[in-house]
Order: structure tokens, then sequence, then C-alpha cells
């Protein structure tokens, strides 16, 4: 079965096809990214990038299917993410999926956008294997969850307040960082010095595995205050505390996502999401599991390619060919509604 993705829920419009028979294969993928038509705004305007994914969509198909040799009459189902995110950027890949699905005559499948982040290391050279506990960090949630199966979600434990690359994204504007804050962020963190500032680490002994960030932002905030402000410190302080932020929300992600292993029995861990692109989590990460330093790990850590850790349709195409698979009616195309708003407790059982 070949299965059309479209995603295009905020600021990158994706497009892929994925071949589910056998051991499953990604044909395509094509992306484009929106960061430099935002950046001169310091964030995602809604407006623009809602024409961009206009812009895109058909050249990209175009990209795609040229890429995977096929051709849409070969396509048996869309997939397509409803929803959370921008409104109108949601509208435009649902209406684009919908449209393309009845003019096919084949069925469509709206999808939940975190599942196919939560899915997406599936994608990888050397995926793992159901059962695992998956920390799904990205811009607007973080979470772990015990994953049993597709469809199969339990949550253990997530953010309180900010989530972590929403509170990398505000920590970058109190430093003068522009758009995206998250990877300027983690960039200014690697020329900074250890243990020049110390920072909080919330909720690092809070005997759960919930989290909260807020509190770490204010107190980057106090001492940016404390410098004299963004305009005042100099380039070292700057990226010294960036240095001390960064350690101290990657100290707490590390902790609790072991400490879920721990309580569920788990040895695989799956990280997904736009801040499992930040290679000092996964550097920590690695050195915890199995043969890193030291060896104390008893548990194998496994990440998307970073092409697939920011929001792309090739994780959209896996979770609707993966939904399929395990048995999941898909709608007939036609008549369909987004949803920006779109609890992920919807998806747990």
């Amino acid at each position: 079965m070949l299965v059309l993705g479209i995603e295009s829920s905020c600021d990158e419009t994706g497009v892929a096809l994925y071949r589910s028979d056998g051991d499953g294969q990604l044909l395509a993928h094509a992306l484009h990214s929106q960061v430099a038509m935002h950046q001169d705004y310091g964030g995602v305007v809604p407006e623009l990038a809602s024409r961009d994914h206009i812009r895109r969509l058909a050249p990209l198909l175009g990209r795609a299917l040229a890429e995977a040799g096929c051709t849409l009459a070969e396509v048996d189902a869309v997939a397509y993410t409803q929803g959370p995110g921008l409104a109108g950027a949601l509208l435009v890949g649902s209406a684009f999926a919908e449209a393309l699905a009845a003019a096919l005559g084949v069925p469509a499948l709206p999808l939940h956008h975190l599942e196919g982040h939560l899915l997406s290391p599936l994608l990888s050279r050397t995926p793992p294997r159901f059962p695992f506990v998956a920390l799904l960090v990205s811009g607007g949630h973080t979470q772990l969850m015990h994953v049993g199966g597709v469809g199969d979600y339990r949550l253990l434990g997530e953010t309180l307040d900010d989530a972590a690359g929403e509170a990398f994204d505000k920590t970058a504007k109190l430093l003068g960082l522009g758009y995206p804050g998250g990877p300027a962020l983690s960039a200014l963190a690697a020329r900074g010095r250890p243990d020049v500032y110390k920072l909080p680490r919330p909720m690092l002994n809070s005997g759960d595995l919930d989290f909260s960030f807020s509190g770490l932002k204010t107190a980057v905030l106090t001492r940016v205050r404390e410098l004299g402000g963004a305009d005042a410190i100099s380039d070292e302080q700057r990226a010294d505390l960036a240095h001390a932020f960064q350690a101290a929300i990657v100290e707490v992600l590390v902790k609790k996502s072991v400490d879920a292993l721990r309580q569920t029995g788990m040895q695989q861990l799956v990280v997904a999401g736009g801040v499992g692109a930040n290679r000092e989590l996964r550097r920590q990460l690695d050195a915890r599991s199995v043969g890193g330093r030291g060896g104390r790990g008893r548990f194998t850590v496994f990440y998307p390619e970073f092409e697939y850790c920011t929001d792309n349709g090739a994780m959209i195409a896996l979770a609707g060919a993966l939904r399929l698979e395990a048995g999941v009616q898909p709608k007939a195309a036609g008549s369909f509604s987004v949803r920006p708003r779109w609890p992920l407790a919807e998806l747990l059982r």
C-alpha cells in the first residue's frame, strides 16, 4: 500500500510517500521550511505561513512523486495533519489532502501531529521495537509516554507549564537572539563555560515524571537584569548563560527519562520532536545508555534522523501507514475539519 503524507501544521510544508508492503520503505520526502520568511518578524506569522503552504504543496508533491518514481494513480491513501497547529495552516493542508483523496477515489486519514513525532524514530536505519518509553520534546509539548504499539499510548508525565522547546525559544529572546531561538541558543551554549552561572533544576527530585520549565526561564531573566539587561551583557556572559540554561534543562530531561525507564522496566528510550535534535541532550543520553561512558546504562536510546526531528511529511505518511496496518478504518474523502487545539489525551488509552 502506498500512502501519501502531508504536513502543514505550522511553518514547514512536508510531502512524503511511504510504501507499507513488506518491511516498509520511505520512497520520497520533500520539505520546505519557512524559517527565512519569518525571521524578519521574530516568529511565525500565521497568515504568511498559510499563504506559503498554498504555494508549496503542489510543487512539493511533484518533487516527491518524481523522486519515488510513482504516479498519483498509484496512491492508495492520503494521510494528513488535522491538528494541533495553526488553524489556517492546517486548513490548507487538510483541504489539499481531502480534495486529492476525493479526486483519486482513495480514503483520507486525518492524524494527530504528535503521533507523527512519536512514531518518527521508526523511520531510522535502526528503529526501536514496541514497547518503549518515548520522550516527546517539541516547541509546544514535553511528555514521557509508554508506547505499547500503534495507538497504544499511556502518559507517564508531562510539563505543568512551558514545554522544553518553548523555554528554549523564550530564553533565546531574553538573551537577544534571533528566530528560531532554540537552535541559536544551543549553538551559543556550545561556546559557553560550565559552572559560571548556577540555575535551578525544576522538579528534578519531585518523585514523579512531570516537568516545569517556566521558573528556569524566569531565573535567566533575573540574571540578565542583574547584569544590566540583554543590551548590556557581553558576548561571553551571553554564552555562559546559554550554557547554564541548556545544562539545566538537559539534566532534567535526562534524569526524568531514566527514571521513566526504571519505573516501567523498559529498556528502550525513544526521543522525538524538535528538541530531540539537541546535540547535548543526545550526548548525555548516549552516555547513560548501553555502551555509554562507564557502561552504567541498561537501556538503548533511539532518535529520528535530524531531518525527521522537525515537522515533516515522512512522519505523517508513516503514521498513516501504521494506522492502516493496525486495522484503523480510514474515512471516505470529502467533508473534514481541522483541530488547532487537539488534546493529546484523546490519543491515550
